[in-house]
């Protein structure tokens, strides 16, 4: 039986065997395999071939495949290393990895930085700090005037563009979230440290996102 369901994993397009990805990440083995679990409902809620695409992870996050959201889109493209247009099970454990509360804090800071770059040019421009304001409000379900996300967006950029020369790029980036951790504090997802038993509890599904009766034994 052992073999039969080993050699299933195998077929799984990009899947990887948990004690490897536990070797490259901040997670145990049976971390990887709680994560497995959860990958199949995501990867199988709307074309099960093993593999998650964008409306399975819009699905997963909004239980909505339709509601589009920049910062999802975001996310799903950095989970999306090879940019094939789906996620595979390495990809998604690798990612998930930034987020484990045992994740160098370097490693968060990075993706933090990756994800406000917008346009991949190596630096955050005042216009992509302004996108990704506004579709993390949206994403909170907050209506600010144009005037506030302005001020919003000139703070930040006095305060992070050290050089004033328009964009933040790494080394400032760095900087600014040392004055202000509260920027990566999502960046940890404390429930990623569960046993297998706890991953697949309704705690974590709601944190995740998924709806949790979709989930069930």
């Amino acid at each position: 039986m052992g073999c039969i369901h080993s050699k299933s994993r195998r077929n799984i397009p990009g899947y990887e065997e948990p004690s490897i990805l536990a070797s490259e990440t901040a997670f145990t083995v049976s971390e990887v395999e709680a994560l497995f679990q959860l990958f199949k409902k995501i990867s199988s809620s709307i074309i099960d071939d093993g593999l998650i695409h964008k409306e399975e992870f819009q699905l997963a996050l909004f239980r909505n495949k339709d509601r589009r959201n920049l910062f999802a889109d975001r996310i799903f493209d950095l989970f999306d290393f090879k940019r094939n247009g789906v996620i595979e099970f390495g990809e998604f454990v690798r990612s998930l990895s930034v987020f484990h509360p045992n994740a160098p804090v370097a490693d968060k800071i990075s993706f933090a930085y990756r994800l406000y770059d917008l346009r991949r040019t190596g630096f955050i421009e005042r216009e992509e700090l302004r996108e990704m304001v506004l579709a993390l409000l949206h994403e909170s379900d907050l209506i600010l005037s144009e005037d506030v996300v302005e001020v919003i967006v000139d703070k930040t950029f006095s305060e992070a563009d050290t050089k004033g020369d328009g964009r933040i790029d790494q080394d400032e980036w760095k900087e600014f979230v040392s004055k202000n951790p509260s920027l990566i504090k999502n960046m940890t997802l404390p429930y990623l440290t569960f046993g297998v038993s706890k991953f697949r509890s309704y705690e974590l599904l709601r944190l995740s996102g998924v709806k949790p009766d979709i989930y069930e034994a």
